[in-house]
């Protein structure tokens, strides 16, 4: 899609540049403009006009196309940012896997059993030579006794000149080793903190961007932050008017047939008045990936999520299903339970002390402060919050009650999925009871531990009840359903703050 300046849209826009030129309203001057002549789905012409940067200070004008949506430069700068964070990642796992880990674990085994067989064998020596040390001080007396204790010293200085003489061995064989090792471990530190540094900073745009766009903000994103990542080209592009141009026309199912852009304005540089100017290779690239990004979706209302409890500690809200419990890694996961409540209270710090899946609803706990999130937080880990869930399995069971303990592991090559893995898998546990028989059973879960899908995977799991959840996409049969039938209708903690025991209840809405 590299669009032809034909004489058509030349004409047009000198016709553009006659009626700048006439303009009452003095328009902005040293800037490219631009005109694209587009076709509508019934055949008419139809002729769009869009200048660069702003007009006398504004975005928007009247009769020019606007300036390029807050998802469009999300759409340019998210891949080269998830890239990055990849890479980063890629590299901390070859330096964690380095060969030479393994090797030194292998020769310090060796070393390791053999410095034990000699041990051993010197302490079976030590026992003796401590027997002969006091038989001989019982038969022998003058020169022999001084001579015969002299070569049990000597014996007892060889065994362990000889220990020494083998750990420094071993101390040699690792060292380079124990060096590169020692670098590697440097090397991930560093990228580790470049990940969390990137990461964060990717959130924070994030955030910015899903509130601008709550708002109905025109602000664009700030791309000279990303300079590192998306070098100059789509600092400037961005701006441009034939980028505005496309994506008009993209996003309202216009047909692009020719385009033009001029320098209005005194000399600048490589710019001179009336003259055309055309897009690089380079600038065709990001033109084309910019008209590509789909409308931006009108954002829906926010619906006030229920809070069933707040103070100045927590807020326990009530989830609905299909939304995220926190915001994900890429623009469109932007709203969450955490997106919308911070965006709803401007609460300084909030932070989700726990997490139910998307298709889950039911009750989620938030705290307001770093010293509430780090109580809850062990609270969770020492097992004193407590939960029920209630769920429709897709298929009977044979079961009424039970226990169902079976470890969790998440593979990277399968993700988000979890398996039933007993040697790598972390411990999981979940009481179950059987409600309703029939041939959808309603079962109530008591979860002992927290993993991700855990209930999902103990209840699809041959071992556990064999009976995906009602709904469950991923561990069951796929069928597309209005919503996955797995409710958190109750959760019992002790506050943080006053140490009474609260209780919170959440109508199953199944």
């Amino acid at each position: 899609m590299e669009l032809p300046r034909t004489p058509e849209i030349e004409a047009i826009a000198k016709a553009l540049m006659q009626q700048l030129e006439a303009s009452p309203q003095q328009p902005s001057t040293d800037t490219l403009y631009g005109v694209l002549l587009a076709k509508t789905a019934t055949g008419e012409q139809k002729i769009l006009q869009g200048f660069s940067g702003l007009s006398n200070g504004q975005s928007r004008v009247p009769g020019w196309v606007p300036p390029l949506t807050v998802q469009v430069q999300m759409a340019l700068v998210e891949p080269k940012v998830l890239t990055a964070l990849n890479q980063l990642k890629t590299k901390i796992i070859s330096l964690s896997q380095l060969p030479e880990r393994a090797l030194h674990e292998k020769i310090s085994k060796r070393y390791d059993r053999r410095l034990n067989q000699l041990a051993l064998k010197h302490r079976l020596k030590k026992q003796e030579r401590d027997r002969s040390r006091t038989n001989y001080k019982n038969t022998l007396q003058g020169d022999p006794l001084t001579q015969a204790l002299q070569a049990l010293n000597q014996e007892s200085q060889h065994d362990a000149l000889a220990y020494r003489k083998l750990k420094q061995a071993h101390h040699e064989v690792l060292a380079p080793l124990v060096t590169n090792i020692t670098q590697a471990d440097q090397a991930i530190k560093h990228l580790k903190q470049r990940y969390t540094a990137l990461s964060k900073k990717w959130q924070r745009q994030m955030q910015i961007a899903y509130e601008a766009e709550r708002l109905g903000e025109g602000r664009g994103l700030d791309l000279t932050a990303w300079v590192d990542y998306l070098g100059n080209a789509p600092l400037n592009i961005c701006q441009r008017a034939d980028a505005k141009l496309l994506h008009y026309a993209a996003t309202h199912a216009l047909q692009p047939l020719a385009m033009a852009e001029f320098w209005w304005g005194y000399p600048q540089e490589q710019f001179h008045p009336e003259d055309f100017y055309d897009a690089s290779p380079e600038e065709w690239t990001l033109l084309r990936q910019i008209a590509t990004v789909s409308a931006p979706e009108v954002p829906d209302p926010i619906t006030p999520l229920p809070i069933l409890y707040q103070d100045d500690a927590l807020i326990v809200v009530d989830k609905p299903p299909r939304l995220l419990s926190v915001p994900g890694r890429r623009y469109h996961l932007q709203d969450s339970v955490l997106s919308r409540l911070r965006y709803q209270l401007n609460q300084p710090f909030l932070q989700v002390a726990h997490r139910l899946d998307q298709a889950t609803s039911g009750i989620l706990v938030l705290a307001k402060s770093p010293t509430v999130h780090k109580v809850l937080n062990q609270q969770f880990a020492k097992h004193q919050i407590h939960k029920t869930y209630e769920a429709i399995l897709s298929r009977p069971i044979a079961k009424t009650t039970g226990v169902i303990d079976l470890p969790l592991f998440g593979n990277p090559t399968e993700r988000p999925k979890q398996s039933v893995n007993k040697e790598s898998g972390k411990p999981s546990v979940t009481y179950f009871e059987l409600l309703q028989t029939g041939s959808h059973p309603r079962v109530t879960f008591m979860p002992q531990t927290g993993r991700t899908h855990q209930l999902r995977v103990h209840a699809a799991h041959c071992q556990g009840l064999n009976a995906p959840i009602l709904g469950d996409s991923l561990y069951g049969s796929g069928t597309p359903m209005d919503r996955m039938y797995l409710h958190a209708k109750s959760l019992q903690l002790v506050h943080p703050i006053t140490q009474k025991r609260l209780q919170f209840n959440s109508p199953v809405p199944f």
